[in-house]
Formats: C-alpha cells, structure tokens, sequence
C-alpha cells in the first residue's frame, strides 16, 4: 500500500507576500520526527500554489511565483527529501528557483518545453543532496536507501548517474 501524499498548497496571498511561516511551524528541522516516522515522509509532498489559474503563464514564470519558491528553498532545502518523484511538481519548483529558464510554446501543444541549464540544475541538486542525506541519515536509513533515493533523484532530473552500488563481495570485506 502506498501512504498518501501530503500536498503542501500555497495561496497567492502567501505565495506575494512569501509567507511560509506555518510550513515551517510543522516541518522546519526542529518540528521534524526521527527514525521510523520521518522515513515515512521520504517522497510524499507535493507542493503548489493557488490563485494563479487565470494567469496565461506558466507558474515558473510569474515573478512572484519564483521569488516565494526561492526564498522558501533557501529557508527549507529539504526538497529532495521529501518531494514526490512520480510527477512533475518537484520540477516546477525547482525551476523556479533556477535563473536561466526559457519556455518554449509549441503550437497545438498543451504545455510548454523548458530549457535550463543544466549545469545550473546540477549546482542546485550538489546544494541540496547533503541536507537530504542528512535527513536520510536522521531517518535512519541504510547507506543503500540512501545511494538509491540519490539515484532516483538524478532519475527524476533525466540526469546521468553512472555510479553502482558495489558489488556483494565488496560489501561483504
């Protein structure tokens, strides 16, 4: 059975006046459970924003919404932790907090393709992959859950990540 999501929704009236002060009230680090019950939060959220279905745009190309996801990304860098990774809203707001971002409408489609760089992408995941191991480690996961869900994080960017476990032998020495 797969636990249920936990969406983390954001009005605009917060999302303009970048206030996330009681997400952090339930999930800033001194809030957050050890072992067992944090490991149950790996990969559960979803967050979003409210109040923006009239605008045209894309929500990682209102200004307002950018300034609130990077100003909530430099107050809560846990986002690899606790994103979902079975849909796109991670990404959204991860391109949210990158600099260089185009969007590109094609004719006839529904959505837009982004481009970024990726090299910027890559800083942004480094910056992050040790506070998400550090709740790895808080939640008492094993070095290979922790290899597997960096993995899958690289996965979910479509970024390679070339490194194997080692082998059983190795582990076995």
């Amino acid at each position: 059975m797969t636990p249920d999501l936990i969406v983390c929704q954001f009005s605009r009236e917060k999302v303009e006046e970048t206030d996330f002060g009681h997400f952090l009230s339930l999930y800033g680090p001194p809030s957050l459970p050890v072992g067992k019950a944090l490991k149950l939060l790996l990969g559960r959220m979803i967050f979003c924003v409210q109040g923006y279905d009239a605008d045209p745009r894309e929500l990682y190309l209102i200004p307002e919404v950018r300034r609130f996801y990077s100003a909530f990304h430099d107050a809560w860098p846990y986002w690899l932790y606790f994103g979902d990774l079975q849909q796109d809203g991670l990404k959204m707001v991860v391109f949210c907090c990158l600099r260089s971002l185009t969007a590109l409408k094609i004719d006839g489609l529904a959505t837009c393709a982004v481009e970024y760089d990726p090299i910027e992408l890559v800083q942004f995941i480094a910056h992050d992959l040790p506070h998400m191991k550090d709740l790895c480690e808080r939640a008492r996961m094993t070095e290979q859950e922790i290899f597997e869900r960096t993995r899958e994080v690289f996965q979910y960017f479509g970024l390679p990540f070339e490194v194997g476990w080692p082998d059983s032998e190795t582990k076995e020495e």
